[in-house]
């Protein structure tokens, strides 16, 4: 690579890092805006104690951006967000309990998208540990 396309590369591996990251940071960001509506939502899900799991959440959707986006320990950030967009997808988008219509295809269509999302997050953190990225 010419070193007059290093500086591309480098505003295109963060941007890359930032859009992956942005609907977590945006999450995270509304949550701590409205905790009501937070917890609300931890409620829905089933999880208990909501607070505390709003409070994980918003915690955990703004520091595994940052560490992503700043490179320290961006394996760590990116292994983070990796297992919780699974684990997220796995209590929000249960398609298969649904019977057949449409909201049925766009569940599934979301959750295989999210399961994509994951995968891009353990690419980085391959990256970052191998020394690619």
């Amino acid at each position: 690579m010419s070193s007059s396309s290093k500086p591309l590369a480098r505003a295109l591996h963060l941007l890359a890092l930032l859009g992956l990251s942005a609907a977590y940071i945006q999450g995270g960001l509304v949550k701590l805006l409205n905790f009501p509506a937070a917890t609300a939502e931890m409620a829905h899900f089933g999880l208990s104690p909501s607070a505390g799991f709003a409070v994980a959440v918003i915690v955990l959707e703004l520091l595994a951006p940052a560490l992503i986006l700043s490179g320290r320990l961006r394996w760590l950030g990116a292994l983070a967000l990796c297992g919780f967009t699974l684990m997220a997808t796995f209590v929000a988008l249960r398609f298969w309990q649904l019977p057949p219509s449409q909201a049925r295809f766009f569940a599934a269509n979301a959750f295989f998208e999210h399961v994509g999302l994951a995968g891009g997050f353990l690419l980085v953190a391959w990256m970052d540990l191998t020394g690619r990225g």
